[in-house]
């Protein structure tokens, strides 16, 4: 696939507004040499318009916000590099993993990218489903290099609350990478206190709010987190099961 295909493939509304502008800085030179010609602008796409939300679309999102956790603690390290390349290689397979990367290091040299408008684009924008996918992405990325900063998970709560995800959510999906003797509950969104009923009626609200299907519209490539998840919630259910012996 050349890299003009690529750029144009399952994208749409990522080519406008905060989130358009920045791929055109990045792209820039790439363009040039492929010869394609793409126009964006810092205007926000009209509220009326919520077109699906391609693969591209969210690859793109993903890019961008990959890029402003790793560089929340003031530094890069090469696992959290590793994690991203190697997360892309797995959903889009060697060559269109080399295209992503590729533009994902052009946007990690930009100084100026504002969290809040390219959030509130892709709140406007994008499915809740996927959006709880980015995060369930931004905590994977935190946690490659071991060490997991204030700084980073500060900067992923921010992006959380500006993509329009509550605060039960963010810290289920939390509570999926940092294991604690309540993470079962936390993951089902409950309280120690919640009677095996609670459980079961928790397990099948998660279940439902995680199950792949919610995403399949972005293509094969990105249900595979969205699988990891439902797994999650699944093995929380079975050690509260296990737990009280229901």
């Amino acid at each position: 696939m050349s890299y003009s295909k690529w750029i144009g493939a399952a994208i749409g509304w990522s080519f406008g507004g905060p989130i358009g502008a920045i791929i055109g800085l990045a792209l820039g030179s790439i363009i040039d040499s492929v010869g394609v010609s793409i126009q964006t602008t810092n205007e926000q796409p009209p509220i009326y318009t919520k077109p699906k939300t391609q693969s591209g679309d969210f690859e793109i999102s993903l890019l961008i916000l990959a890029s402003i956790v790793i560089k929340a603690d003031g530094k890069q390290d090469q696992r959290e590099l590793d994690f991203v390349r190697n997360q892309f290689v797995g959903m889009y397979g060697k060559e269109r993993a080399n295209h992503a990367f590729k533009l994902f290091k052009e946007i990690n040299k930009q100084q100026n990218i504002s969290t809040r408008q390219v959030c509130l684009q892709i709140r406007q924008m994008m499915e809740h489903a996927s959006r709880l996918q980015l995060i369930h992405f931004l905590f994977g990325i935190a946690k490659a290099d071991g060490l997991v900063t204030d700084d980073e998970v500060h900067q992923i709560y921010t992006i959380a609350g500006y993509l329009g995800i509550s605060h039960n959510d963010y810290e289920s999906i939390k509570a999926m990478f940092y294991k604690s003797a309540d993470s079962a509950y936390k993951i089902l969104e409950i309280e120690k206190t919640a009677t095996n009923d609670d459980i079961k009626k928790a397990y099948r609200n998660m279940a439902k709010k995680y199950h792949p299907d919610k995403v399949v519209h972005l293509g094969k490539e990105h249900q595979q987190g969205a699988e990891e998840k439902f797994r999650q919630v699944q093995a929380a259910y079975e050690q509260l099961q296990k737990e009280r012996g229901f």
